[in-house]
């Protein structure tokens, strides 16, 4: 092959140039302008509660860990199967750090042992949402009603999905996304926090805005602002706000689009279970937005033989975190059982590419004769 098959594409969508282009001929480029605007009501009608605009959703993360007013000595509960954003935002807050293993099936965490890490110090439980698919929400507002914790939904991958028909991010206490290049709706850098409690929209405001009063200055409330609490430099730009705005406005069709595609290798790799591989496993109450497709092998063996398969047929296919418990910042201070799921898809799980131009028929062809040839 000449050409080589990314693992992941953003998606154009037609607006993006002009929105970019008001925005220089406007000469604010700032954060906080009216594409900022914008995106955050197009975020809200979908989703419901209060959004911000951040320049990732690292800072998301963040802001969150400063609204709970994280102190050291407080317990945060998070899957070792993660970014390390998602730990870093709590430890720079001098939180105790609790990670829960993935289930058997799923990289989500398993909330059959998320129970026995809660203690009278849990301040806060972070499910992440591997590959946009949702968390037992039932389960997990039985515990929350019971213990007495926040949660935040690590939502990075799932914007468009939802719980039954509740979408995702309206949910938990607060909830993050990411616009990350490889996300399905992506700006370059970006991110959003939604916040659902009413009476911490205005702190989160004053955080986003580097600890001060400016947005209330800015809708003319106060005639002049200045530094009233912590906070840091979370806002995003103007110009990726305005290509985010030209995302949103096609993401619905963007979504059905992906997720036929996803059905597309569901339906013609499902033949590879007789041989021992895991295909994406979606629960009832979940209606996913199709973000990552992956194989789990049966050994990391076969993990590197097919990615190696792949890679000289010009396919570029990815593994994806490493485990936060065992990596080489974490595992002198990890104290906890052992966590053999999230190892097991460390090791095992491989995502294939999935964007607007990925060539479906040629990637299914060139599995399905790498294990005709074993």
């Amino acid at each position: 092959m000449n050409e080589k098959v990314p693992f992941s594409k953003p998606y154009r969508s037609k607006n993006e140039a002009k929105f970019i282009e008001q925005v220089l001929h406007s000469g604010k480029t700032a954060g906080g302008g009216k594409f900022t605007q914008i995106a955050q009501q197009q975020i809200q009608s979908s989703i419901g509660g209060n959004c911000l605009l951040t320049n990732s959703c690292t800072a998301a993360l963040e802001i969150s860990a400063l609204l709970l007013d994280i102190q050291p000595g407080d317990e945060v509960i998070l899957p070792s199967y993660t970014f390390p954003s998602t730990a870093n935002s709590f430890l720079l807050r001098g939180a105790t750090i609790k990670f829960v293993d993935s289930q058997a099936n799923h990289p989500n965490m398993d909330l059959d042992h998320l129970e026995e890490l809660i203690s009278e110090k849990t301040k806060a439980i972070v499910p992440m949402y591997y590959g946009g698919v949702s968390s037992d929400w039932s389960r997990l507002k039985t515990l929350q009603e019971h213990y007495k914790f926040y949660i935040i939904e690590e939502a990075a991958q799932a914007f468009g999905a939802s719980f039954k028909e509740k979408p995702l991010g309206s949910l938990g206490d607060l909830a993050v996304f990411s616009f990350h290049e490889t996300k399905n709706i992506s700006c370059g850098e970006g991110g959003a926090l939604i916040i659902n409690k009413r009476d911490w929209n205005a702190p989160a405001e004053i955080i986003w805005e580097k600890g001060t009063n400016r947005a209330a200055f800015k809708r003319g409330e106060i005639d002049k602002y200045e530094w009233v609490a912590l906070g840091s430099s979370y806002v995003n730009s103007e110009l990726n706000a305005a290509y985010l705005v030209a995302q949103l406005e096609e993401s619905s069709t963007w979504l059905e689009a992906r997720k036929k595609q996803w059905n597309y290798y569901f339906e013609q790799l499902s033949c590879l279970e007789e041989k021992g591989v895991l295909l994406p496993q979606i629960p009832d109450f979940a209606n996913h937005n199709a973000h990552i497709f992956y194989l789990v092998l049966k050994s990391p063996e076969e993990l590197q033989s097919l990615k190696i398969h792949l890679s000289e047929n010009g396919i570029d296919a990815l593994m994806h975190y490493r485990c936060l418990h065992k990596s080489s910042y974490f595992k002198e201070k990890y104290v906890g059982k052992p966590l053999t799921n999230a190892e097991k898809f460390e090791s095992r799980l491989l995502r294939l590419p999935l964007h607007s131009d990925v060539p479906l028929d040629l990637i299914i062809t060139k599995i399905t004769d790498f294990f005709k040839a074993r």
